[in-house]
């Protein structure tokens, strides 16, 4: 199994909007692919106030693969989300049981 971690820093003027399309557009999206196990996201804190993450968990390897594409260390943004995203991470693990 693969556990991808999504960061994302949104400006906070757009929070709100970016919320309400996160919810509706990304979270279906990711949760309509083959091979994934599970999706949890969160929203900032006073730590990180501007930041979100959509952590995946994914069968295996190629499951991410064919979501994500041969460079699946860059992130996916849906049409029409890119327009928050002022700067984004994507992180890998192997799990380990």
């Amino acid at each position: 199994m693969i556990t991808r971690i999504f960061r994302v820093s949104v400006p906070k003027s757009l929070h709100h909007e970016f919320e309400k399309n996160f919810l509706s557009v990304s979270v279906p999206y990711v949760k309509a692919q083959p091979g994934l196990i599970s999706v949890v996201v969160g929203k900032p804190t006073s730590w990180e106030p501007e930041e979100y993450v959509m952590i995946s968990v994914w069968d295996s390897e190629a499951d991410v693969v064919a979501f994500a594409g041969k460079n699946w260390n860059r992130a996916v943004i849906p049409q029409g989300m890119e327009k928050y995203v002022s700067e984004c991470w994507v992180h890998h693990y192997e799990n380990f049981d």
